[in-house]
């Protein structure tokens, strides 16, 4: 699939062998797009290789002195960024703050949710964390399912682990997928739509268990939190969760089972136009690895990975 970076203007002047004011002439001209991430000016290296497709483009040198392009304009007065992971509100208010104004709101829709949502409109900006089984992959099988014929961009924001919540000692030795299979234990579950539902339910289906064996599986809690503070209660003997969801809650330990990818998706029409490439500015900055270390816990070797379906 695709990949993309974000190169400074002196990047593109060195890869065109032209001065930096005139790869500032070519974007007042519209040859080529970039986009405004904070005051530096950013163009990908797939537009740079489009313009250099074009036969005997024609590149000149500016006699005068170059106006800095203007900076992209706003599509919307607000933009609704969908999903629960607790560092999706530290990236709406990083742009907020930058830009001046409330631009992004927040929803704390699920995976399958916040992506329909997204279809449907209702939404601007969804996030997924959504387990493939067949394919052995994150989130690209449910786009295309659920967001059937639009071109969209999809922003990788870090990795994290997925695992059991049980009691701290974990007294009842639950240790993997398998103890699903095992008679008498509870689960406290997410909601339908939930990118861990999914991840449950297709461990389910692989291994053959059927549902209805599963005590407490009915029993649905909104959010990673809640499940935690649920086996705390011991209205459970485990759930699935994230790493980070049961770090507030005491008397409860976490047992690591899959490794997952958190991705943002939005229309790729919207990229060049804020607050969109706003975000796409932070997440690919250093700022916000320093943030995501800062947290711990979040695997970053993919941030910042650009893929358009």
């Amino acid at each position: 699939m695709p990949q993309t970076k974000l190169l400074t203007v002196q990047d593109v002047a060195d890869l065109l062998k032209i001065k930096k004011n005139t790869v500032y002439e070519l974007i007042k001209r519209g040859e080529l797009p970039s986009t405004k991430v904070g005051k530096q000016i950013r163009i990908s290296d797939m537009d740079v290789e489009k313009y250099l497709s074009i036969p005997n483009p024609d590149v000149v040198e500016p006699k005068g002195p170059v106006r800095m392009a203007e900076p992209p304009v706003y599509i919307s007065d607000k933009v609704i960024l969908c999903g629960q992971d607790i560092i999706l509100d530290s990236i709406a208010n990083h742009v907020n703050a930058a830009i001046g104004f409330q631009n992004i709101l927040r929803s704390h829709a699920g995976s399958c949710n916040s992506l329909y949502s997204l279809y449907l409109g209702q939404a601007q900006i969804a996030t997924a964390h959504l387990w493939d089984e067949k394919t052995k992959e994150y989130n690209y099988p449910y786009i295309q399912r659920l967001i059937p014929g639009t071109a969209v961009t999809i922003a990788r924001l870090f990795g994290r682990k997925q695992g059991y919540y049980v009691i701290k000692g974990n007294p009842l030795g639950i240790s993997g997928w398998a103890d699903l299979k095992r008679h008498g234990l509870a689960i406290c579950n997410r909601e339908k739509g939930s990118g861990t539902r999914v991840l449950l339910d297709e461990k389910l289906k692989a291994m053959n268990i059927s549902r209805k064996l599963i005590s407490g599986y009915e029993r649905e809690y909104p959010s990673h939190l809640s499940v935690a503070g649920a086996v705390a209660r011991s209205e459970g003997d485990f759930g699935l969760g994230s790493e980070h969801g049961c770090q507030q809650v005491a008397n409860v330990e976490f047992l690591p089972l899959h490794n997952e990818w958190y991705d943002l998706v939005f229309p790729t029409e919207f990229e060049k136009t804020r607050p969109y490439c706003d975000i796409l500015g932070y997440v690919c900055s250093q700022a916000f690895l320093n943030e995501l270390k800062g947290i711990g816990g979040y695997d970053i070797s993919q941030t910042g990975k650009l893929v358009r379906l």
